[in-house]
């Protein structure tokens, strides 16, 4: 496929989000930007939020993933699905009665500022992390298979991807980024579905057939049952799962402020049932193209790329669509699938990003609307370029796949959220509120040496994703320790 053409495809797409930015920015308002003035149709935010749940990640990382562990990523999406049931039914009612705009204002409420702005120190970095990871997967394809060949180096790839993004999110913010959210998962959606169509069509078996083959036999093991002590055994994986979904999404300001944009607590639930229903089943189809793409590989003798000195299985979706003479449809699609995927997720996190650091820790709501408006502007500047410099680091340091890295990543940063949260929710205790940030840091210094030592003094135990809960419960004995006599009413 050539560079001229991937081109042609970003800027025809940009066009159409930008329109849709136009036709849906209304007033430049804090209301607008932060809250969608609540008029978005539960299904709408439904649909969208599958496209940012997703993300690039998704996209190439858990098809590139198959290679390695097969399908059984697919036990922590069955954890998924009983995580969101938690979100909807437990968090979104505490949110929409204390009529919040920034999650992180019910801390404040229950304990103090101190905890307020603890709860959104610890979301900001999280959600810089992970915006950045998602980012990171479509700048690595543009650069490799476009502008390396241009001579146009990495930082820039970067700048330009945040820049586009800026664009059409600066003044529409939370309102514009649902109607585009569900334009991207459409896309995304339809680019795996024809995906999978023309490389069963190269392979001269229909879909059917190959669900029934060997080759997808050999590669669709989802349960890991044999010893505990594995990282990846079901229990570990499922419970991890829960946790993440938890964290990931119900104590995330970016997924919860679409939801915080429907118009009652009954289409935010109904749009969370919904939604993980249809994240679980995408989720599947998405292993399966994985599958497909390593048979394909293996029949038509396709290497897969190196990043950094070492193979990257999370190229290899963009070697065969772009690079193995496949039909130039199957190009086009991954160019927009991809596309798709990576900026759904990245412009609610910038969004997210701007809306918890103007609330959280400028208290903008306090200003006058002209100071207001500024702090947004410059705030939304401010998120653009740290996203760019953390991006620019990932690519000289990442080592694993992104899939991987992010949930392990999820581990360090949520469980202080999950303990803050889970201590507010569970007890009446108040705390020690200038120590709240002592605990959270104390408890990512433990859970780093728990992370960090060697499986063999602990019986050959390796940690897999319940170091969520594991950080959270740290962090929740922690304020247990620091609890005042008197209790909340």
């Amino acid at each position: 496929m050539s560079e001229s053409l991937i081109i042609f495809i970003i800027i025809s797409y940009f066009s159409l989000l930008y329109l849709v930015s136009h036709l849906t920015k209304g007033e430049s308002d804090n209301k607008t930007f932060f809250s969608g003035n609540k008029e978005s149709p539960w299904y709408v935010v439904a649909f969208g939020m599958v496209g940012a749940s997703l993300s690039g990640i998704t996209f190439i990382s858990v098809p590139g993933d198959v290679g390695a562990i097969n399908f059984t990523y697919f036990q922590v999406v069955i954890g998924y699905l009983f995580g969101y049931i938690v979100v909807a039914f437990v968090l979104l009612p505490i949110y929409y009665k204390y009529n919040l705009t920034s999650i992180y204002e019910y801390l404040g409420d229950r304990f103090g500022r101190k905890s307020h702005v603890t709860g959104a120190f610890f979301f900001f970095i999280s959600r810089i992390l992970g915006a950045a990871f998602r980012l990171f997967l479509v700048a690595i394809v543009l650069q490799e298979f476009v502008f390396s060949s241009w001579g146009i180096p990495f930082e820039l790839t970067v700048l330009i991807s945040i820049l586009l993004i800026w664009i059409y999110t600066f003044r529409g913010g939370i309102k514009t980024v649902v109607w585009t959210d569900t334009l991207q998962t459409f896309l995304m959606i339809l680019s795996v579905i024809l995906s999978i169509y023309f490389i069963t069509v190269s392979l001269e078996i229909s879909f059917l057939d190959y669900l029934k083959s060997e080759d997808f036999n050999f590669k669709n093991k989802i349960f890991v049952t044999d010893s505990l002590l594995e990282k990846n055994h079901f229990i570990k994986s499922f419970i991890g799962g829960i946790f993440i979904t938890i964290c990931m999404t119900g104590l995330d300001q970016d997924m919860m402020q679409k939801n915080l944009t429907c118009k009652s607590l009954y289409e935010a639930q109904k749009n969370m049932v919904v939604f993980s229903l249809i994240l679980v089943l995408v989720t599947f189809v998405f292993l399966i193209l994985g599958a497909l793409l390593f048979t394909f590989a293996d029949k038509n003798e396709v290497l897969i790329p190196f990043l950094n000195g070492r193979e990257n299985t999370d190229l290899l979706f963009p070697q065969i669509a772009l690079n193995s003479g496949l039909d130039i449809t199957l190009s086009i699609t991954f160019m927009l699938g991809l596309i798709a995927a990576a900026y759904s997720s990245a412009d609610s996190a910038l969004t997210s990003l701007t809306t918890s650091f103007c609330i959280d820790f400028l208290e903008i709501e306090k200003k006058n609307d002209k100071t207001q408006k500024k702090l947004r502007f410059y705030t939304h500047i401010l998120m653009s370029f740290i996203l760019v410099i953390v991006i620019i680091v990932y690519k000289n340091y990442l080592s694993t796949s992104v899939i991987d890295s992010l949930l392990i990543i999820a581990g360090f940063t949520y469980g202080p959220l999950l303990g803050l949260f889970g201590f507010g929710i569970l007890t009446k205790y108040k705390i020690q509120d200038n120590l709240s940030i002592v605990v959270c840091l104390v408890s990512v210094l433990i859970i780093t040496l728990i992370f960090y030592m060697p499986s063999e003094i602990i019986g050959g135990y390796k940690i897999g994703y319940e170091l969520l809960p594991i950080n959270g419960l740290i962090t929740f004995i922690g304020l247990y320790l620091i609890r005042k006599k008197e209790t909340t009413i």
